[in-house]
């Protein structure tokens, strides 16, 4: 089941799952894992539209169709790429904080295997979208992209995500997210392509910039 094996629950399972997952979540945001299960048993409805959208785009019906996965023998090539390009940006990205693109979570909670692809995918280009909207991965910045992810997904785990990220920030940094940030973001996910129906590793070669704005990305302005 996309790098791990299907786990079949039943709907009290399920609730417990994902009862048990929020809370750990909310505890400790940097449980990779328990955000993974939470958005794979709250978000089926989600992951649903989010396949229906990608059968109606050309690029997106070629992801389903090839099943692109992001780890290191598939995206290795684009540290080698000009600097100019989306490729290298990404990589500078992975490289300047020591990432790697093989330590996504399985998905192991959905019912089909399309949709537990759709589910890997959204994982796996999380760091894309960290490199087009040029966000940190501190606090802020992951509380930011949350709100894009909603957005363009609608995912409840993703509004649960900003709500733990946002209670632990001190006063100057929550007021920096809710007076810069935040009305950044919902501007910026609104204004953007439907990012799930991208091919980003068929753009890797192009220039940042013209790809930000054939999606329409704008990155995220300077904090004041």
């Amino acid at each position: 089941m996309i790098g791990g094996s299907r786990v079949r629950l039943n709907t009290w399972q399920q609730t417990a799952v994902a009862v048990g997952s929020a809370v750990g979540a909310l505890l400790d945001p940097r449980r990779a894992d328990l955000i993974a299960a939470l958005g794979e048993t709250t978000g089926k409805p989600a992951f649903e539209r989010v396949l229906e959208r990608m059968r109606q785009s050309t690029e997106g019906r070629a992801v389903l169709l090839e099943r692109p996965r992001v780890i290191s023998a598939n995206v290795g090539h684009a540290w080698d790429l000009p600097p100019n390009t989306f490729g290298a940006a990404y990589a500078r990205f992975m490289g300047s904080r020591n990432f790697s693109p093989d330590d996504r979570p399985p998905v192991r909670f959905m019912e089909t295997d399309e949709l537990a692809y759709v589910a890997m995918r959204a994982r796996e280009v999380h760091d894309f979208w960290h490199t087009l909207f040029d966000l940190p991965t501190n606090l802020i910045g992951e509380s930011a992209l949350k709100v894009i992810e909603f957005e363009q997904m609608y995912l409840p785990m993703c509004m649960l995500s900003v709500i733990g990220g946002t209670a632990r920030f001190n006063p100057k940094q929550r007021n920096l997210f809710y007076q810069h940030y935040l009305p950044w973001a919902i501007r910026a996910g609104m204004q953007c392509t439907d990012l799930m129906g991208v091919y980003y590793e068929r753009h890797f070669d192009e220039d940042l910039e013209e790809l930000r704005r054939k999606l329409g990305i704008f990155p995220a302005p300077a904090a004041p």
